[in-house]
This record gives C-alpha cells, structure tokens and sequence, in this order.
C-alpha cells in the first residue's frame, strides 16, 4: 500500500471509529478543557494585523476554532517544520517529514492579543502534557507547538508556558515546544476550512465539534458573529 493509501485509509478508520464512538456518546466531550487564566505577559501590539503560527493537533480542528474567535481575520490549515519538499499530506504521516499540522492565523491584536490566541489553544483546544500526539492521533505531526514570528511573541509565549506551568493546571508537566520559524506551507485545498465544509463527518464530531462547543462555553465574549474565511 502507498504512503498515500496508508494515510488515507488511517484518516478513514478513525473517521469511521470516531462515528461510533459519537453513537454510543452523545454530546461528545473535548477530551481537555480547561479554562486557563489570561497571559501575564503580553505587551499591546498597536498594529491593526499580526500572525500567529501554531500547532495543536489535527489541523481541521485548530483551524475550526480559531476561525470563529473574535479579532481573527483569517486561518489557513498547512505545516511548518520540515522542506518544500515534505509539505504534501500524504508525507507527513511518517512522522519523519518534521512538519507539524499547523495553522497560520491572521489577527487584528487591537481585538484579540497574541496572548489570548496562546490561552485559547491551551483551554479548549490542545493539551500542552501530551508529547507528539493529540486525542487520536499520534506521531510528530501532531505535536502542539507555538511558532513565534518576532521577539514579542517568543517573550509571550515562553511566559505563557512558565504561568500555566507554574500554576499547575494541568497533572502532567507542560512539554510543548516552542519552535523558530522556518517557513510555512500551505495545505492542499481539501484541508482548508474543513469543519464549516463537513460539520457531519465522524472525526469532527467526536473529536473538534466539542473544542468549538468549549470555547462557545467557557470564552462566550471572544467567539465571533460569523466564521472567519
């Protein structure tokens, strides 16, 4: 079977393990939530757009939520890490790529800081414990990781880890990462906006659904009117 018959058809046992798990489990629950405190340190940006590079998983998911957080202008689905070369979804999945599933956010930072995007990730959408994996999915490609793009967001995130971590809100130590910035590629067309394009299919029912329905719940001032393009 080919690299890209093996993924496919891994995406599709889950998909299909993932509806019967949603039979047998209605609603379906975020496997971690937790409503994490505000960013101690995080500096106003006056600038009117910024970009956030982060990984937490599957990207369907990051994505999906993030484009319905207020102050976002846009997200991409796409990995960051590895070459041009390895940037293709069916070569990732042997974990050996160095690609992580990423998203690449563009916000407005007088409506929502760097910051906040930092802490809403956290809460509802990827548990910062887990060490290249995320709900059930596993391998490198789905590490959490924060990828700063200038000095400010290195500053705000290496505080951010140290805060949650020092205020143990979590059982398990932090262990995400944060990454430089090498170059972020695009994912392939049928991976953008996934969950608004296919709100029935079983994996984001069981496993992005409820992260969407936690930050609706817990951060209700911060979700926005309409989804985010």
């Amino acid at each position: 079977m080919t690299p890209r018959r093996r993924a496919a058809a891994s995406r599709l046992l889950a998909a299909l393990a993932a509806g019967a798990v949603v039979a047998q489990c209605t609603p379906a629950q975020a496997e971690s939530v937790v409503k994490l405190p505000a960013a101690a340190v995080d500096p106003a940006v006056k600038t009117k757009r910024a970009t956030a590079v982060l990984a937490g998983g599957c990207f369907w998911g990051v994505e999906g939520v993030f484009s319905n957080v207020k102050g976002v202008i846009s997200v991409e689905s796409g990995y960051h890490g590895g070459s041009a070369a390895t940037a293709r979804y069916e070569l990732t999945h042997d974990g050996k790529s160095g690609h992580a599933e990423a998203v690449r956010i563009v916000y407005d930072p007088t409506q929502v800081s760097y910051g906040t995007l930092l802490r809403i990730l956290f809460s509802v959408v990827a548990d910062p414990t887990l060490k290249n994996r995320q709900g059930p999915d596993s391998g490198t490609q789905y590490r959490a990781a924060i990828v700063p793009l200038d000095a400010t967001q290195r500053q705000v995130a290496t505080a951010y880890l140290a805060q949650i971590g020092k205020g143990r809100y979590f059982a398990k130590p932090i262990v995400v990462p944060v990454e430089s910035y090498k170059r972020f590629y695009r994912a392939e067309a049928s991976h953008q906006d996934f969950m608004r394009r296919n709100p029935s299919n079983g994996y984001i029912l069981r496993w992005d659904a409820p992260k969407l329905a936690a930050l609706k719940r817990l951060f209700p001032a911060m979700v926005r009117a309409t989804t985010a393009p």
